[in-house]
């Protein structure tokens, strides 16, 4: 059974989602928010626009997290929510995209939720939903896929495996969040499971800001292409990425 502690003032934190990279995808909430607040805990991937909305006087804390090195660990994190909450601090706590979707809110929300400290979510655009829109790639069309999955590239935590059969079956957009440096890893259990090599794969980097590139591929040669990728990158397989070339619109001249 979980222990629940006594807070010591009444602290309180925003979990807010930045959106996938253009500031102004940024809600109005998470705006407000952000300008009320003592203190901004953030990660690597939250623009400097969105981070200049924060006041002067407020306490800017740096966890952000790349592939392979975690500044701060989630543990240390989760611990400098509570330490500044206790203390009657409003803590926002910033995250890019969406804080739910495999951003770990839920594990920082349950460690406040322990301590006794009062929250709230704002919800952010999460990448998947911002990148492919300015990708021109619609993540369900009648004419190409019925439904969207989102797949995290990384182990899971209790080490279970993704079910590939399922995936690979299935008529469903796929879009893998993390998934650059296992994108051979990706493209072979998809194929070994059925889904055709030749299937129309997009990698979306930097999805939303102003140097966004889309790298159009087959899933066979997925793995040669994302060499030319870099993080953050969001991996999206289906048709529906044939369409990109037609219905494009950012950063056209």
């Amino acid at each position: 059974m979980t222990t629940n502690h006594t807070s010591l003032n009444r602290g309180f934190v925003s979990l807010v989602g930045a959106g996938p990279g253009d500031p102004d995808l940024l809600t109005v909430k998470g705006h407000r928010v952000i300008q009320q607040a003592d203190v901004v805990v953030y990660d690597r991937l939250v623009s400097p626009e969105i981070l200049a909305l924060a006041s002067p006087e407020t306490e800017m804390i740096y966890v952000g997290k790349q592939l392979d090195f975690h500044c701060v660990p989630q543990d240390q994190i989760n611990q400098i929510l509570v330490d500044k909450a206790q203390v009657g601090k409003h803590v926002v706590r910033l995250k890019g995209g969406d804080s739910f979707i495999f951003g770990r809110g839920g594990e920082e929300l349950e460690e406040l939720a322990n301590y006794g400290i009062k929250y709230e979510v704002v919800p952010g655009i999460t990448a998947a939903a911002g990148a492919t829109a300015y990708a021109g790639i619609p993540l369900t069309h009648r004419d190409h896929a019925q439904s969207v999955q989102f797949i995290t590239g990384h182990v899971q935590k209790d080490g279970r495996e993704i079910k590939w059969p399922s995936l690979a079956q299935s008529n469903n957009t796929l879009v893998f969040y993390m998934g650059l440096k296992q994108s051979g890893y990706i493209s072979d259990k998809l194929i070994t499971h059925g889904l055709a090599a030749d299937t129309p794969c997009a990698i979306i980097e930097n999805g939303t800001r102003k140097e966004q590139r889309v790298l159009t591929s087959s899933l066979a040669n997925l793995p040669v292409v994302a060499k030319s990728a870099q993080s953050p990158a969001l991996i999206v397989i289906g048709s529906v990425t044939t369409l990109s070339e037609s219905l494009q619109w950012f950063n056209q001249e």
